[in-house]
């Protein structure tokens, strides 16, 4: 790495040409990345209602659809307005009255549920349907376009509205987010740096990291708007503290070195060494979420796991070359940190760390406990603000027509008429549904089938598969509709047992159950990848078990919180969250650890080895943990996005959460657990866990005997 480190040295104005001049392919290659805005696509392709969604496209042209309400106008009205949807690009169908029956025949000559499904006093219903899926460019464009030739009195509500709505907010509100995260890294940095210039250095080296993330996700194809909006300030957040130890490094090597070159070559090797192992603990975190079948963890954990690894070149490269090339622009800004060095607390904690301790027990069970019963959600119109048209859209349809929600069934075109009747008599029975909708439905007893117009017939029919679409009065993602769709397929499937129940009702029921089960698997996977990385870094078979349990526990703290203050939070933030903050503040933890065993081994007794790691590491875990705060709080603060508002505060708590703990608790565990942590760590003196003069540990003595 020594020879490495020079080279970059030599060639500083080199990489600094050539960091700036691939910021180019990567602007092209971000603004060529498609950004995906319908979670439910990133369900696995293999289940039944994936599968629905495919054969609805393929045989009846049915990407996806919204419920259209027009309020207090006349029937020819209607039908004129209904002709003006027909003709926007990618809608492929309107089903209203007029689609089965001629505007002149009385619509009471419709059978009841039926008429129901389409009016309702002075409103009426169409279903809107798009030849694209939820969320393509295709289906959104048509849904802006619907809205131009729409008036006041006119609503739309399901997903392919909702992700309209998500795109414009995500658009206009990402870069704010950066804005801010930008805005209160400054101001972290201001309060620890020593130079006004050098936080802006450390922003730009970053900031081009972030391009270059954000510009190889070309390569994906497209990521989602999850990923996209989070992805630059969470970069910024767990890469921060790499550029803070560089520049600490620097300063440190410049007072043994008259020579700036050779200073920095020692202060890359030193910073690379160092940030390597805490980069790996935080990359470990991000792979973990690639393990969910829900795919969404695979496009955010690939992302981030990249954009760490751009962190860290970035770091050793073109940061370095930016410090010398304007060093003496440097110089002269150079101040006085305004953030104080810690010389009581250390002492104080070192002190009562019994104390801290019981506090630690005392808060495990609540914690544990409020972290398994924490209330979350899965219905994506709660992520949003009231003020939407999509949510006003969901609130109208379920006001005037106590109607929440609408999904299909694909049934074999081959299934008998008495069976299909009976099948649908026995759907119309079941709890919570308002109408059922098909061929067989249109065609009632006072309506013979050569009445009903052949093509209204076809978009209900395909050559394999007959389509009914149900309306139903239960919430999307609640318990109520989950145990009506479970009643509803086994009713098909005892007549049919090849049908499907599809839409985006079956499709959240099927993300409430992968969810749950990913969430299991991240979090195994994440605590043992990071278990494994503790026990190679510090060569110890108990550490890993203590430094594990202390972020665990403020992961729990974190989690649990919204429990006690009634906070209903989105599902992904239960699903990722864990993992990110295990990842990302571990580091805190190995930081604090492996200078504790350098001390001990040099033959400090534990309790000074503990004053001394905590007082030299007690302003660097503050910084990294602040910097990860900086990053994440305000776009907390000013989401209108729910899903990314949480995530973020969570995040922002999380960093806080787990730096108390490892500042309070950590140490508590190095004074209580000395003798073991000595004995099961390899490399260590075995001589230092025997009693100091001034130790009074004769309990250590006792284990060493017994052991």
């Amino acid at each position: 790495m020594n020879k490495l480190s020079h080279l970059i040295v030599k060639l500083r104005f080199v990489i600094l040409i050539v960091a700036f001049a691939l910021l180019v392919p990567s602007a092209i290659g971000y603004f060529n990345t498609r950004v995906n805005y319908d979670i439910l696509t990133y369900l696995p392709g293999d289940i039944e209602t994936m599968q629905g969604q495919d054969i609805l496209l393929d045989q009846f042209g049915t990407g996806s659809f919204v419920l259209y309400v027009a309020e207090g106008m006349e029937e020819k009205d209607v039908a004129t307005l209904k002709s003006k949807i027909e003709k926007v690009d990618h809608v492929a169908d309107v089903l209203w009255y007029d689609s089965v029956m001629d505007l002149s025949v009385p619509m009471e000559m419709l059978p009841e549920d039926v008429e129901k499904a389409f009016n309702s006093g002075d409103a009426t219903m169409m279903f809107i349907v798009f030849d694209e899926g939820t969320s393509s460019d295709g289906t959104m464009q048509a849904i802006e376009d619907i809205r131009k030739i729409s008036n006041k009195q006119c609503f739309m509500s399901g997903m392919s509205a909702i992700v309209t709505d998500t795109k414009n907010m995500a658009e206009k509100e990402t870069p704010i987010y950066v804005g801010i995260a930008v805005l209160l890294a400054v101001i972290v940095l201001s309060l620890t740096m020593d130079s006004y210039l050098i936080p802006l250095f450390f922003l730009l080296s970053i900031g081009m990291a972030i391009v270059y993330n954000m510009g190889t996700n070309v390569f994906k194809g497209e990521i989602s708007f999850i990923t996209q909006s989070l992805s630059a300030v969470l970069q910024l957040g767990v890469t921060l503290d790499y550029s803070i130890f560089l520049w600490h490094s620097y300063q440190e090597e410049l007072q043994h070195n008259d020579d700036k070159k050779d200073a920095m070559a020692k202060a890359i090797s030193a910073t690379f060494t160092s940030v390597i192992g805490s980069s790996i603990t935080t990359i470990a975190g991000f792979v973990a979420l690639c393990f969910m079948s829900f795919t969404l963890g695979l496009d955010l954990g690939v992302v981030m796991a990249k954009g760490v690894v751009f962190g860290v070149i970035g770091c050793v490269t073109i940061l370095p070359s930016m410090i010398l090339v304007f060093d003496n622009l440097i110089e002269k800004t150079k101040h006085k940190p305004l953030m104080p060095e810690f010389v009581k607390i250390p002492k104080f904690v070192s002190k009562h760390y019994l104390a801290f301790f019981l506090i630690f027990l005392a808060l495990l069970t609540p914690a544990i406990y409020g972290n398994n019963h924490t209330s979350v959600y899965y219905d994506l119109t709660q992520t949003l603000p009231d003020t939407l048209e999509s949510v006003q859209g969901a609130n109208e349809v379920d006001e005037k027509f106590e109607m929440n929600s609408a999904y299909m069934l694909l049934v074999d075109k081959n299934l008998d008429s008495a069976s299909m009747n009976q099948m649908l008599k026995e759907i119309k029975e079941t709890d919570g549904i308002i109408s059922v909708l098909s061929a067989d439905s249109l065609i009632g007893p006072s309506i013979p089938r050569e009445f009903i117009p052949e093509d209204a017939l076809s978009k209900l029919e395909s050559d394999q598969w007959k389509m009914v679409l149900l309306t139903t009065d239960y919430k999307i993602a609640s318990d109520e509709i989950n145990n009506q769709i479970t009643t509803i397929d086994r009713i098909v499937k005892s007549y049919d047992p090849t049908a499907m129940v599809v839409g985006e009702a079956p499709c959240t029921k099927d993300l409430i159950n992968i969810t749950n089960h990913d969430f299991q698997v991240v979090n195994m996977v994440s605590i043992g990848l990071v278990f494994l990385i503790i026990a190679f870094v510090l060569k110890s078979v108990s550490l890993p078990f203590i430094l594990v349990a202390v972020i665990e526990f403020a992961i729990f703290v974190n989690m649990g919180l919204p429990y006690y203050t009634h906070t209903t939070i989105p599902f992904i933030s239960s699903v990722v969250i864990g993992t990110i903050q295990l990842g990302a503040t571990v580091d805190y933890a190995i930081l604090m650890t492996t200078r504790y065993l350098g001390e001990r081994n040099n033959g400090h007794d534990k309790k000074e080895a503990t004053l001394i790691a905590l007082s030299t590491s007690m302003k660097s875990v503050i910084v990294s943990a602040l910097s990860f705060f900086a990053a994440t709080f305000g776009v907390g603060l000013i989401s209108s996005i729910d899903m990314i508002g949480s995530l973020c505060n969570l995040m922002a708590r999380g960093a806080i959460v787990s730096m108390f703990t490892v500042i309070l608790v950590l140490p508590a565990m190095y004074m209580l657990f000395d003798g073991l942590i000595v004995r099961t760590t390899f490399g260590m003196n075995k001589d230092a866990i025997k009693p100091h003069p001034h130790d009074g540990g004769h309990h250590i003595l006792h284990f060493h005997k017994a052991a």
